[in-house]
């Protein structure tokens, strides 16, 4: 097992040309891999808010309770994210993500298996125990594995996971929720997790560069060193105002199509496909953007870009269905423009062997800002007499307002490594 630490020290290591070959090869099946997981784990997540219409029908339950049911995950996930941020660091890469990826799985099924609203809560908050230190699992890997120079593509290349998921797994767990119920996309997604969870066992290779030079300390100071270093303050502010500010607005997106513009719950996964197959290209670009001009220029412009489609989407009225695609779609690729940039910097904001520990506790506060924003929104948001949605305008312009906190703090966060 001495080959550990050479081998996951050579995906950081200078470019050898003799090596060239062998080493994106390595790069490339470490990358496919991040992507997969990076795939179930966010059409876990983003399932949620399309099944929102049916949901609220099947269980009889107001906005403030969907929103509740979004907020389980996310508060659940901060929950773990901040107790995993105390010994995630001491693991090889590859044994912290296997046993992560396998609670999630179990959680995901168990989603699948939930017969009540109580007990899908439930099954939501143990999801997000596992699935939010994964998230953050998968950012410590690009970060340990893949070169600054490159890290911006890489980071767009596994967010474009979300796209994915929006193309295929969303349209998909919708059509078979309408010809079945809720239950049948989580347990397509509970076998497909398996299936990757155990390709995964194979193409994952050991990660334990962060573990080189690393020295035994005692996990609460490591906790205080995090959170004591400015830069990272500001990396965690930048998290909290760019969470809340999309989870204002992405959970109630679908329910609002319904009741305002007057879509039909199956109609909704064009909304999805659509979106996805943008954002495919348009994160993978926004993150070759990253390296060339770089991170903090190319999140401002998308930041500010991305307020035209934030007030369309929360002000829309009746109107044709190519019409609302439009500016749905548009919402999806500012959406993704300015969040890989973002995590690329915030990723690029911390040393090795800080990294795990510190993509849990942001993980967590990222976790924390998307329960806590779809919270509120379901607060913000109430259910007309005729069923129509309210106040979902006020959601676009507090989204708006914390956006412009984000710009600002952006400019002071800065790369170590």
């Amino acid at each position: 097992m001495e080959m550990n630490n050479d081998q996951s020290v050579e995906f950081a290591a200078p470019a050898i040309e003799d090596h060239v070959p062998k080493k994106e090869i390595r790069e490339g099946l470490l990358i496919f891999t991040l992507a997969a997981i990076q795939f179930t784990h966010m059409m876990d997540f983003v399932i949620m808010m399309p099944l929102g219409p049916q949901l609220m029908r099947v269980f009889n339950i107001s906005p403030s309770e969907f929103g509740l049911l979004v907020s389980a995950y996310t508060f659940s996930a901060a929950v773990a994210g901040f107790l995993s941020a105390l010994f995630i660091d001491r693991f090889d890469r590859k044994h912290a993500m296997l046993g992560l990826y396998l609670g999630f799985t179990l959680g995901t099924l168990a989603c699948a298996l939930a017969p009540t609203f109580i007990m899908l809560l439930v099954a939501r908050v143990v999801a997000g125990a596992f699935g939010g230190v994964l998230g953050a699992l998968i950012l410590a890997v690009i970060g340990d594995a893949i070169p600054e120079q490159r890290r911006g593509a890489a980071t767009g290349k596994v967010m474009a996971a979300f796209s994915v998921a929006s193309i295929a797994g969303v349209p998909v767990g919708l059509y078979l929720a309408s010809i079945s119920s809720w239950h049948a996309p989580f347990y397509l997604l509970a076998g497909l997790s398996f299936i990757v969870l155990l390709a995964s066992f194979k193409l994952l290779p050991p990660m334990r560069g962060h573990l080189t030079n690393a020295v035994k300390q005692n996990p609460f100071l490591v906790l205080k060193e995090i959170l004591q270093k400015r830069n990272l303050q500001w990396a965690m502010a930048l998290m909290i105002a760019l969470t809340m500010s999309g989870f204002l607005v992405v959970p109630f997106i679908s329910p609002y199509m319904v009741a305002n513009v007057g879509f039909s719950e199956t109609e909704l996964s064009y909304i999805y496909l659509f979106g996805g197959i943008a954002t495919v290209f348009t994160s993978q670009w926004a993150g070759r953007l990253a390296d060339k001009f770089g991170k903090h220029k190319v999140f401002i412009i998308s930041a500010v870009l991305s307020f035209v489609p934030i007030l369309l989407i929360t002000n829309l009225p009746p109107v044709q269905h190519y019409v609302a695609l439009i500016v749905t779609t548009i919402f999806f690729i500012f959406f993704g423009a300015r969040f890989v940039p973002a995590m690329s910097l915030i990723t690029s904001s911390v040393e090795p062997k800080l990294r795990g520990s510190f993509m849990s506790i942001n993980s967590s506060v990222q976790q924390l800002s998307a329960g806590v924003a779809a919270f509120v929104s379901g607060l913000i948001v109430q259910e007309a007499a005729d069923g129509k949605l309210q106040n979902f305008a006020w959601d676009g312009i507090l989204a708006c307002l914390i956006t412009l906190i984000a710009i600002w703090v952006v400019r002071y966060i800065k790369t170590v490594g």
